[in-house]
């Protein structure tokens, strides 16, 4: 995304900020995109959280063959590993997959049936009707979807250690409990709010300012999930630098 694409970026955020016509019309689309953002994900979220849980608790306990560590740290690891990294950051990078393609192609397909020139025509603010409400329902859903992915990351991890013997299950949950830092969730859930904001806008953005027919709009779907995903990982190190 070049400075001439940034600065058309926050003319759009600017647009959709402005105040809407009827709130009433905006309550029930913000509904509606919190039942595709959220629930629609949780199946998805909790199949990944559950097995890369699972996963790290193995690779762990495979590289702690020291009799001087105790078991315990493998449940603590696997605790600040998954709240601090990889419940947001997977979290997100598989939101971008599913949800900023499906909006991207939403929008961009609008723009060259023309839909979006007929709202205008009407007088109806299509930055504020189209992208906001995706927009609140991204910022609200992503952090619960990011907690229940940290909580099954956690479970998977206990299940996959015990199931394979690695850890006992009081190691575990003694790993898990022992100098919790709750700071930790908070970071989290930063992170999970920023990243509910690059998943719904900037495949907003892509899809907004298409041009062409079918074709262009497969390309800029493709394009808002790359460029989602180098955003949420550039942000994921400047909130972490600057939080942690």
């Amino acid at each position: 995304m070049n400075f001439t694409n940034f600065g058309k970026y926050l003319l759009l955020l600017k647009a959709v900020f402005r105040r809407p016509e009827k709130f009433k019309i905006y309550m029930k689309a913000i509904f509606q995109q919190m039942d595709f953002i959220g629930v629609g994900s949780l199946g998805l979220i909790a199949i990944i959280s559950t097995f890369i849980g699972a996963v790290m608790t193995l690779q762990i306990a495979f590289q702690l063959v020291s009799d001087f560590i105790p078991k315990t740290i493998i449940g603590s690891v696997t605790r600040d590993s998954s709240i601090l990294e990889l419940s947001p950051t997977i979290t997100a990078i598989v939101l971008a997959g599913k949800i900023g393609s499906a909006i991207s192609s939403e929008i961009g397909t609008m723009r060259v049936s023309e839909q979006i020139d007929a709202l205008e025509i009407m007088g109806i603010n299509s930055p504020g009707y189209l992208i906001l409400p995706k927009l609140i329902a991204g910022i609200t859903m992503v952090p619960v979807l990011v907690i229940f992915a940290m909580v099954l990351s956690i479970t998977g991890g206990y299940l996959g250690g015990t199931l394979s013997g690695a850890v006992t299950p009081a190691e575990y949950i003694q790993g898990i409990t022992t100098d919790f830092n709750p700071y930790t969730i908070v970071v989290a859930l930063v992170k999970a709010f920023v990243f509910g904001f690059i998943i719904t806008t900037v495949p907003a953005y892509e899809g907004f300012y298409v041009k062409g027919g079918a074709l262009e709009v497969a390309q800029a779907s493709t394009r808002a999930v790359v460029v989602a995903c180098i955003s949420i990982l550039a942000c994921d190190y400047i909130v972490t630098q600057l939080l942690l």
